[in-house]
Formats: C-alpha cells, sequence, structure tokens
C-alpha cells in the first residue's frame, strides 16, 4: 500500500502519534533503569543532610546526558562505567531533613524522556518520583524475612486444660462450643466454636517452623477475648488464658439455655484471676525466648481501633463487676475512671448504659474514644510499649484496621506518629506493619507505619492473574485471568505507592484469616460456605496453579507470608471457613517440601532478598521478570497455560551477556517439581524455554 495513502486514513490522534515516533530519536528503552535499591542509590536509607550518590544504567552509546531532578534542583550525571551493553551514570546530592522527591531525565539528539517508577514516560508525572524520606528505615531482619501467621485456636491444642469448656459463657446470645473432633469443619457462625489450639500448641511446633524455614511468626491477637478470633479485646494487658496457663479453675458453666453471664463464674473465674493471668504472660515470655532461640521473631496482633463489649473498661457484659481489684466499668457506672475511654450518646441512661459507639454500629465492638480521652492514649501508648519491651520482648505490632483509628484522618495520624515514637524508643528493632486496603502512600512517609499487609501490590493482582477470582472468592473476572499487562499494570502503580524500604518487608501473602484460602480460589468457584458448603471448597482445585502462586510469592520482593497450613494443602472458603484446623497427620508433605525448598532458595538468593525487579515481559497467561544485582541474576517464568508454551526472556534487559549458560535450580508442573539441574544458553540476548503446561521455574546466572 502506498504509504501517503495508509497515512491519509489515520485519525489526527493517531497521527499525531505516528509523528511523535517518527521524530522522536531511539532511545534503548529497555536498557533505561534505575531503583531505590543500595544498587542504584547510596545509602538505601539515607538518615538526615547525608550525602546521596545516585546511579542510573543506559545503553551503551546511546544517549547524549543523563540528568538528575531532585527537588528543585537538576544535576548533570557523570558516565562513570561503559560496556558492551550497558553504560552507568552517577553523581551525588546532599539531601535535608524534609521529605524529597527524584526522577531521571534522558536526552538524545535534543529529545528527551524520562524515568521514574513507572518507568521510561515521555511527559512528566510527579505520581510515580522516587521519594526520599530522611531518617526512615525499616528493621533489617525483616527484609525478606519469611514470616508465617497464625490463627492460634485451630494450630495445635498442646494443653488441654485450658480449654474453653462447652457453655463456659455465653458469646452473641449463644453459649460456647467445645469442638472435640479437630477435623470438623467450622460452623457457617462459628465464632464462638472452641478447638483448643493454645500458645503451648504453637511452642510444641516450633522445630516444624524452624525446619520449614519461618523467620518471624505473625500471631492474630491472643490478648484476653471471648472470641476464637479475638479481635474484640477484653484485657490488653493479659495474654488469654485459654492460649496460656489456668491455674485458678473455679465455678460453674452456663445451661444450654442461657442467655446472660450473670452465673458464669466458671469464665469469670479463669479470665479474672491475676493467678491465670500472669501465669499466661509468664507463658508467653517462654515462648518468645524459645522462638529467638532458634532464630524466630514473634509480632503481635494490636486491635487498637475498638476493644471488645466483654472488655473491663466497658464491662457490659458485666464479667468484671464485683470482682476484686476491679473498677467499675463505664456501661456500669457514669462516674467509671473509664467513662471517657468511650463516646455515649445518652447521658442520663446509667446504670448499664447502652449508648456507646460502635465501630460500624456494632456493639460488640465498642470504638475507642482517643480524642476525648487522654487517659485512654497513654494507656495504649503504654501497651505499645510494654509488649515489644522486656521481659516479653515481641519483636513488632500488625495493626488491625490501622486507618479507620480515631473520628479523622489529622488526628489518625497523628496516633500513629506517637506510637511509631513510643514503640521505636522501647524496641528499634521492632516492626510496626498496618493492615491497610488503598494507597498506604500518606502513612508510609517514614514517621508512622514502616509497611502493610501487601493486597494490592501483592495478593490481588496475583489472585487476578492466576485464578480470576477475587480474594474472597466473591467474584469471577474472565477478562482478568491470564492478563499480564493487567497485572504488571497493577504491580507498577501500587509498588510506587512505597519506598523500597517498606516494599522490601511488606507482608506478601496469598491466604489470610479473612479471605478464601488461595488453594480454593484455583478451582474457579464463587462461593461461601453459607451457600455452597465447606466440601465445595475442596473440589476442583489446582496444586499446580498453587505452586506457580508460591514461586511468585517466593521470588517477589517483599516478605513472603504463608498462612498457617497453606502449606500443608489447606483450602477453604472466607471467614470463617478459612480458620480451619491445620491437619496434623494428613499434611500434603510433598507441598511442604515444596515451600522448604523455595524458602531455602529465596532465602540463600542475595538478589531474591535485596534485589532489583524488572518486568520482562509476558503475553496471555504467562509471565516473566527479572531479580538481580550486580553479581546475581535469577529469571522467573510462568506459564499459567493448559497447554506447553514456547517463550523467549530477553534477559540481556537484566545484564546477563551471550554465550553464558542460565541454571535452572527449580521447575514446578501441574503435578509435582523437580529439582534436576538443566542449563540455557544465552544468544541474543534471550533465553529460549519451552514452559510445560500450568509450569513455573527459576533460572540463576552467577558472574
Amino acid at each position: 500500500m502506498d504509504l501517503s495513502l495508509a497515512t491519509n486514513q489515520l485519525s489526527n490522534i493517531e497521527k499525531k502519534i505516528l509523528y511523535l515516533y517518527s521524530t522522536r530519536p531511539l532511545f534503548q528503552e529497555k536498557a533505561l533503569f534505575t531503583d531505590e535499591t543500595g544498587y542504584y542509590r547510596k545509602p538505601a536509607e539515607p538518615k538526615a543532610n547525608d550525602v546521596v550518590s545516585f546511579r542510573f544504567r543506559t545503553g551503551a552509546d546511546n544517549v547524549d546526558r543523563v540528568l538528575l531532578h531532585i527537588g528543585s534542583n537538576c544535576l548533570e550525571m557523570e558516565k562513570t562505567e561503559s560496556g558492551t551493553a550497558f553504560d552507568f551514570y552517577e553523581t551525588s546530592f546532599q539531601i535535608g531533613e524534609d521529605l524529597i522527591s527524584y526522577y531521571f531525565e534522558i536526552q538524545k539528539d535534543g529529545s528527551s524522556c524520562y524515568y521514574n517508577k513507572k518507568g521510561v514516560i515521555w511527559e512528566k508525572e510527579e505520581y510515580y518520583d522516587f521519594r526520599i524520606a530522611p531518617g526512615f528505615s525499616t528493621p533489617e531482619w525483616a527484609k525478606g524475612a519469611v514470616f508465617y501467621q497464625i490463627f492460634v485456636e485451630r494450630f495445635y491444642n498442646g494443653d488441654p486444660t485450658n480449654d474453653v469448656l462447652e457453655n463456659e459463657y455465653v458469646y452473641i446470645n449463644e453459649c460456647t462450643k467445645q469442638v472435640k473432633d479437630w477435623e470438623k469443619y467450622p460452623a457457617t457462625m462459628g465464632v464462638r466454636e472452641f478447638y483448643g489450639g493454645d500458645l503451648k500448641g504453637v511452642m510444641d511446633k516450633l522445630d516444624y517452623l524452624k525446619d520449614l524455614g519461618v523467620d518471624v511468626i505473625y500471631f492474630n491477637p491472643i490478648f484476653v477475648s471471648p472470641s476464637n478470633h479475638k479481635y474484640d479485646i477484653q484485657d490488653y494487658d493479659y495474654i488469654d488464658p485459654h492460649f496460656g496457663v489456668i491455674l485458678e479453675d473455679e465455678g460453674e458453666v452456663l445451661t444450654d439455655s442461657a442467655k446472660t453471664n450473670a452465673k458464669a463464674t466458671r469464665f469469670k473465674s479463669r479470665v479474672t484471676s491475676k493467678k491465670n493471668l500472669e501465669a499466661s504472660n509468664r507463658l508467653f515470655i517462654q515462648l518468645v525466648e524459645e522462638a529467638h532461640k532458634r532464630g524466630i521473631r514473634v509480632i503481635l496482633d494490636g486491635v487498637f481501633n475498638h476493644c471488645g463489649s466483654f472488655n473491663k473498661w466497658l464491662d457490659k457484659e458485666r464479667i468484671y463487676e464485683g470482682q476484686p481489684g476491679y473498677d467499675k466499668g463505664a456501661y456500669i457506672d457514669e462516674k467509671s475512671p473509664y467513662h471517657t475511654f468511650f463516646r455515649f450518646y445518652d447521658k442520663d441512661a446509667w446504670p448499664y448504659n447502652t449508648s456507646y459507639d460502635g465501630w460500624w454500629g456494632h456493639d460488640t465492638l465498642p470504638k475507642l474514644n482517643y480524642e476525648d480521652s487522654p487517659k485512654l492514649f497513654e494507656y495504649i501508648m503504654n501497651i505499645a510499649k510494654k509488649w515489644v519491651s522486656p521481659p516479653y520482648n515481641a519483636d513488632g505490632w500488625r495493626l488491625d484496621v490501622a486507618a479507620d483509628l480515631g473520628r479523622t484522618a489529622e488526628y489518625n495520624h497523628y496516633f500513629w506518629r506517637e506510637f511509631r515514637k513510643v514503640v521505636k524508643e522501647a524496641n528499634p528493632d521492632a516492626i510496626i506493619l498496618a493492615e491497610h486496603y488503598g494507597d498506604p502512600g500518606d502513612w508510609l512517609k517514614g514517621d508512622q507505619w514502616d509497611t502493610v499487609m501487601n493486597y494490592d501490590a501483592f495478593m490481588e493482582p496475583i489472585t487476578w492473574f492466576l485464578t480470576g477470582m477475587e480474594k474472597h472468592s466473591d467474584e469471577y473476572r474472565g477478562e482478568l485471568l491470564g492478563n499480564s499487562e493487567t497485572f504488571f499494570s497493577a504491580m507498577r502503580h501500587h509498588m510506587s505507592r512505597f519506598h523500597m524500604s517498606s516494599l522490601e518487608i511488606a507482608m506478601n501473602e496469598l491466604s489470610n484469616h479473612d479471605h478464601s484460602r488461595f488453594l480454593t480460589r484455583t478451582n474457579h468457584t464463587v462461593g461461601r460456605t453459607n451457600n455452597l458448603g465447606p466440601e465445595a471448597a475442596n473440589k476442583g482445585v489446582d496444586k499446580g496453579i498453587f505452586r506457580e502462586a508460591v514461586l511468585i510469592q517466593m521470588t517477589w520482593p517483599g516478605a513472603p507470608t504463608i498462612y498457617y497450613g497453606d502449606e500443608a494443602g489447606m483450602c477453604g472458603w472466607t471467614d470463617p471457613d478459612n480458620r480451619r484446623a491445620y491437619p496434623w497427620g494428613k499434611e500434603d508433605k510433598r507441598l511442604i517440601q515444596y515451600h522448604k525448598d523455595l524458602i531455602r532458595i529465596h532465602k540463600s538468593s542475595e538478589a531474591l532478598m535485596h534485589g532489583s525487579i524488572k518486568f520482562l515481559g509476558g503475553s496471555y497467561k504467562i509471565l516473566y521478570y527479572g531479580r538481580f544485582t550486580d553479581e546475581e541474576k535469577m529469571i522467573v517464568v510462568v506459564n499459567n497455560n493448559a497447554e506447553a508454551m514456547k517463550v523467549e526472556v530477553p534477559v540481556w534487559e537484566i545484564g546477563i551477556p551471550d554465550g553464558v549458560h542460565m541454571e535452572q535450580i527449580i521447575l514446578s508442573i501441574e503435578e509435582d517439581y523437580s529439582m534436576d539441574l538443566n542449563t540455557f544458553p544465552v544468544k541474543d540476548g534471550k533465553v529460549k524455554l519451552v514452559m510445560p503446561k500450568i509450569s513455573g521455574t527459576i533460572l540463576r546466572y552467577k558472574k
């Protein structure tokens, strides 16, 4: 076809795009690279007034100049290294004390392109600029660490004498249920079912966790609380004796027909006895000591937005009323020392005032009233300090619904700034990790949280790509299944909201206590236990797809986090079915070994623990990306298709030269996995593979 005729058929917008590309110099775009790791910015975690050096990579002899735009300054970078594939440019700049942004400008033949967290762009876009928060650092031990989340009540019963008893007390209008069949599926409204898991059970399994390769235990709440999930705290000062130790065990349980806890004397004795409470705290001290001996850290769940209606400060259930050593709760008496801890709407309703503010309207979850109560603020700050200090020595906090705390954004940020000061002064090495959905940038400026549970930049994109499922199994979207462009776009966007220091310790989960098990999502079925039944969560699942997800999890920047039992092949719909008891004796031992091998690969690789990441390409149901340092290069390839696919990976983009061979260190296929070594030659900047159906692999090159 005549080119001029073809051009005449284009729209004005298409003509403009064609003109721009025809007049634009040939930047070798794939060669352009930098990031916030210590390989491209030193120091990676600058202090106030530090001189920071910046490094930028271009194609060899491909550009005229590289400029660093930092704050209001523009610095020309010096070419310090030339090679056959790449040139490197460097410059230095002394930062101040305030948050500062920067980006790069690359010039060639009178034209410019720009580089920020989005990669190569042709018009400046401040939203994606790199950032430095002077003085912000995150715990070194958490960077790339393997976390293991334990829902204590369902992990292992190490001490049957502390089990919650049948009819021990009333919780949400019904008596507690003692589950004696460990393999029983959780009931649809299973919040008052108790299987008997406890801290002694965790201690009994510490060697298992050590052998698995776990670096950090994250506990769901373990403080005194009436529910099995314990997000309705009853007493922040003590470990729940049902998880700990019961020395005093007097009183009676209730009858089946009981509707109040007026006669729940056995429960009152168990949870108000200072002997029980102090013994339970001592057991926690022992657990942390045993974990630390094995090189395992321990972090606690901090539920500070709300407490529970059983809480001793409110005492709506009248558990503490009349008990020696306890003040009257705010529900009981207007003159309670805890009156300001809650917001009451009816000022004339005492005694037994039910008009308090509940989180999202739930009267079982009274919202804590920090703005009107300096005393409450001080109390919680002391709790924050207490548990990360001797003799307890926890290694940090996971913060429940952290963005909801307080009644305004201003107060929320004030609270978390003060929380950070208190915790870091008590234990500078403690981690502060928040539950958060959406953009965390306002809390990750160096003065509040260290990082977040990584839903947006990990769990959700991987789930959509590999399964097409929403993380609760509430929706299936076929247009997102296998959509590599959407996957990389989502990852690029959401990862940009983190400082690298935060990203390296972000909790990268596939499953947790709030969402369906990832293995269940592989069945592409929309449902919950209340409409399909628990057995349906086990049907049609694909362990090959699950292994692909684990392979990505162990090779992605951040802290890979295993939800207890995922490694053993557990299934389950969203809450409460995701809280099944760990299948001791019926584990998928091959799947556990797969986790062990991948964890070992992860922890033995500088590139996977601390290196850069570069998205190298993809197509329908295929992804490939690189993790790399100057010395070590890793390639990850995933084929989620139901047939074998040929893949060409442009490994030159992460600095792998022609003529070398890459070593395959693991290959997962639909039925199993292999660690038999294979090698692949690099030719014309590429590695060519034939990926089996439902497979994933890691290739490595070391100088």
